[in-house]
């Protein structure tokens, strides 16, 4: 099992929820959270002052897959969140070492 977690950008969450039903993936944690990579902040201006933003709000998607779906679920996530631009996210893929469904007791796979 794998945990993908992804950072796009936030109006990018809908197309991305939307793909990942079509091909059957309806998992999805979603947290909002700011940071900064080669975009290195915005600079804004409002009302003649120029103001700079370091941190840039993004969202955290995490994801957990089996390892037959992570191929499909990337490509869809990767296909939905690109725009081109500078800032449009990174994704990492992280090994999963156990799953438990907390109401029933199962785990692995089944738990997913």
């Amino acid at each position: 099992m794998k945990k993908i977690e992804a950072i796009i950008r936030p109006e990018k969450l809908e197309q991305i929820k939307i793909e990942l039903e079509k091909i059957g993936h309806s998992g999805i944690t979603v947290s909002e959270v700011e940071g900064c990579g080669r975009q290195r902040g915005i600079t804004q201006q409002w009302r003649g002052e120029i103001y700079k933003i370091d941190f840039v709000p993004k969202l955290k998607l995490e994801i957990v897959v089996k390892d037959s779906e992570l191929k499909k679920v990337l490509d869809c996530i990767i296909q939905s969140a690109r725009t081109g631009e500078v800032g449009d996210g990174k994704i990492f893929v992280l090994p999963v070492e156990e799953v438990i469904r907390i109401r029933t007791g199962e785990k692995g796979e089944e738990a997913i």
